[in-house]
């Protein structure tokens, strides 16, 4: 936690604009495949989805790994920058690459064998969902000045960042 008043608000704003990349990142897998299956769910998916929509057609290729270093080796390594924004941003990569994971696991393991069934589309929503609501809960306490305790999220970026 931060005492009141002890982060600025440029430090604020720094902080919750890295939060976009896990949506970028929850659309972009998530959000293809809700919208194909015409899920219940979907017309959150377009909310989301509509605003990223120029974000989306950039963070294509290689850029969302370019991304990556450039955060990891730029921001969170470097110690001259505030402690709160280095937080942040590591724990925004973190959400992507957890969300990276599930993708690949999904690829390559469960696609195969569930395929675009219920229990697809009931992971998807929890996906979705969940990320959504821990992007949700980290911008809102980050635009607070706070720090957004996620249990092991949070836990391995206090690792990471000192």
């Amino acid at each position: 936690m931060t005492w009141r008043g002890s982060t600025t608000v440029s430090d604020r704003i720094f902080a919750s604009l890295v939060y976009l990349l896990p949506l970028l990142d929850v659309v972009g897998f998530v959000g293809r495949i809700l919208i194909v299956t015409d899920s219940f769910i979907s017309p959150l998916v377009n909310l989301v989805a509509t605003p990223l929509a120029p974000l989306l057609s950039i963070y294509t290729g290689f850029i969302p790994l370019i991304v990556f270093f450039a955060l990891f080796l730029l921001v969170v390594r470097n110690e001259n920058i505030a402690h709160f924004i280095r937080f942040n941003t590591m724990q925004a990569i973190l959400f992507g690459i957890v969300l990276s994971l599930i993708a690949i696991v999904w690829q390559y393991a469960l696609a195969p064998i569930f395929g675009m069934g219920l229990l697809t589309q009931t992971l998807f929503n929890a996906v979705f969902l969940g990320t959504i609501a821990a992007v949700g809960y980290s911008i809102v306490q980050t635009a607070l000045g706070r720090y957004a305790e996620i249990p092991t999220i949070s836990d391995a970026v206090y690792m990471q960042v000192r």
